[in-house]
């Protein structure tokens, strides 16, 4: 794919003018980092604020009397009590429980939800909504009218206040529509670096205007998809066609914690979702393998494809992330384990250029997660 043919954002100009350098994301030509450089980003996040540009994601309404049931069959989890004013994470299964897709579900009204699916599979996703959904709700693209910006890290909330200070007194995943600068927006108390943030959909027309009026509070520094990665992957956050796929399930993926109690299998609705009977009987007879945080035990990062392999050199699973974490300043990664080397502590070794790094088994997120939570 070409630059020419590459998708922009509403914000690329912008990119371009504060010294991004670019690069073809879900094809979107995207900034990977500014000239502050990665590291520095992702520490930046971590302590202040970072202005991130996620417009290339999808933004889908659904909107009906019907329309929290309908989305419920496509999903392990529960629409229907999802309380006007919150949002909750929920994935999309096929019909052998594999994760099509993760997704953000908000609603705004009684009759409303808002839905926020990734980039790469956002048209799929929305024909997946049209072909089941169809006739029992109406359903309607955002994703030529809106864009969606994160703000991101422990003084987002003072920065975004000085323009909107109703924001300040949300909590983790509530979900409203404010005026920012003027202009009708939907803003989440929520993020994908483990930081306390927001992110905020505007119309497209009007993003600019905004990102600039992040920019220009002290705290803000733009950050690129280079630090997005590292500051997801220390908060132990799943990267779609990565950590999870149509390969894995929920229950594979360690994403049981997903599952909303309501449509477990001794729940209020149980199942009715797509591979629903393949999810369950994987929670009760155990999988053969399944996704865990693993720290290299030596400064060698070790990266998407590693295989791993036990004492003996037989492979027991694939790394499917890794880099380096700046906060921890050593190499963090996740895979896929044989369920026998699962346990915490576990040692493994990662093939990285035909050369053994060993590695231990361990609990995710590896930097506590901050949201707020009032």
């Amino acid at each position: 794919m070409t630059t020419e043919t590459l998708a922009k954002t509403p914000l690329h100009a912008l990119h371009l003018e504060l010294g991004a350098r670019m690069v073809p994301f879900a094809g979107y030509d995207m900034p990977v980092q500014y000239p502050l450089g990665v590291l520095k980003e992702h520490l930046h996040t971590r302590e202040q604020a970072g202005l991130f540009d996620v417009s290339h994601m999808g933004q889908i309404l659904l909107r009906g009397d019907n329309a929290a049931r309908a989305l419920e069959s496509l999903v392990p989890v529960d629409i229907l009590d999802l309380p006007v004013g919150m949002q909750r994470y929920a994935m999309f299964t096929d019909e052998n429980g594999g994760i099509l897709d993760d997704l953000m579900v908000a609603r705004l009204a009684d009759d409303e939800l808002f839905v926020v699916v990734n980039a790469a599979c956002k048209e799929q996703d929305l024909a997946h909504l049209q072909k089941h959904l169809g006739g029992q709700c109406a359903i309607e693209s955002l994703f030529e009218s809106r864009a969606l910006i994160a703000l991101q890290g422990p003084k987002a909330a003072e920065a975004l206040s000085r323009l909107a200070p109703d924001v300040a007194g949300m909590t983790f995943m509530q979900f409203t529509k404010l005026e920012l600068m003027g202009v009708n927006c939907y803003v989440s108390r929520s993020g994908y670096t483990g930081e306390d943030g927001y992110e905020i959909s505007v119309p497209v027309e009007h993003a600019e205007a905004l990102a600039r009026a992040l920019l220009a509070q002290p705290e803000v520094q733009p950050i690129g998809l280079g630090a997005r990665d590292s500051l997801r992957l220390e908060a132990g956050l799943c990267l779609y066609g990565h950590d999870m796929t149509p390969a894995t399930t929920p229950v594979e993926a360690s994403l049981v914690w997903a599952i909303s109690k309501a449509r477990r299998a001794d729940g209020l609705r149980a199942g009715n979702f797509p591979g629903a009977s393949a999810v369950f009987a994987q929670q009760r007879d155990g999988v053969p393998s399944k996704r865990v945080g693993l720290l290299p035990q030596e400064r060698v990062p070790v990266r998407e494809g590693a295989e791993i392999v036990d004492a003996e050199g037989t492979v027991i699973g694939q790394v499917t992330s890794g880099g380096f974490g700046p906060s921890l300043g050593s190499p963090v990664a996740m895979g896929y384990v044989a369920a026998s080397h699962a346990a915490l502590d576990s040692e493994v070794w990662a093939l990285v250029r035909g050369k053994r790094v060993a590695m231990k088994v361990a609990k995710t997120p590896f930097v506590p997660q901050r949201y707020y939570r009032g």
